[in-house]
């Protein structure tokens, strides 16, 4: 099959790719190589002209938007901090679920003046913190986001939340709910006009997928 008729799909490794690939067995679709196991970047499946490409989870939204995938599957959160104007976001897949949360020593969002946020995610907690007509301070971190509440870095993080364990075991709890992550199916504009029926195919089996899997 040839490139122009190739479906492209950019996942990352960890939980997306952990989780989506039961979706895509669903679907018929499977690698022919377990990519936990190999030190390749493109995987062909057992659909002929559908091929997996493995990036870094933040990757995947520039990937997509610029033609190196013609679809990809996000956190709602990298989604939110790329701005993914340039997407199509037509399928919430319901995996890699958590909660996008300020965080901190009990009442520490509550003190006067201008807040210190520590985060990764500046331009959700810019957005979030504008909406509220609060002035903060950003500090971008990359990692060890409750690291900074105990040293005195930052007042209160904005982090993801899954079980909340981490932040318990270092005295710390979930102040304020911005909004709940899960994983999306996005697509690339462009590949949307010139493959349209394979995509719309693939839409509708992933949405079958998902469904399948509330019940």
């Amino acid at each position: 099959m040839s490139d122009a008729e190739t479906l492209t799909l950019a996942l990352s490794k960890g939980r997306i790719l952990d989780d989506t690939l039961p979706l895509l067995a669903d679907c018929g679709i499977r690698l022919t190589e377990d990519p936990e196991r190999s030190r390749k970047l493109i995987f062909e499946t057992t659909v002929p002209g559908v091929r997996v490409i493995v990036v870094r989870a933040t990757d995947v939204p520039p990937f997509v938007e610029h033609g190196g995938a013609d679809l990809g599957v996000a956190g709602k959160d990298v989604l939110m901090e790329y701005g993914s104007n340039g997407l199509y976001e037509p399928l919430d897949l319901n995996i890699a679920r958590c909660r996008m949360m300020v965080a901190g020593h009990p009442g520490a969002n509550e003190r006067p003046g201008r807040l210190r946020v520590a985060t990764k995610f500046v331009n959700i907690a810019r957005r979030y913190y504008a909406e509220q007509g609060r002035q903060v301070e950003l500090i971008k971190l990359y990692g060890s986001m409750e690291l900074a509440p105990l040293v005195g870095l930052g007042d209160v993080i904005v982090d993801l939340v899954d079980t909340g364990n981490t932040l318990r075991a270092n005295g710390l709890e979930p102040l304020e709910h911005i909004t709940d992550i899960s994983s999306r199916l996005v697509v690339n504009k462009a590949s949307m006009k010139m493959k349209h029926r394979r995509i719309k195919a693939l839409l509708g089996q992933l949405a079958e997928a998902v469904e399948a899997r509330r019940t």
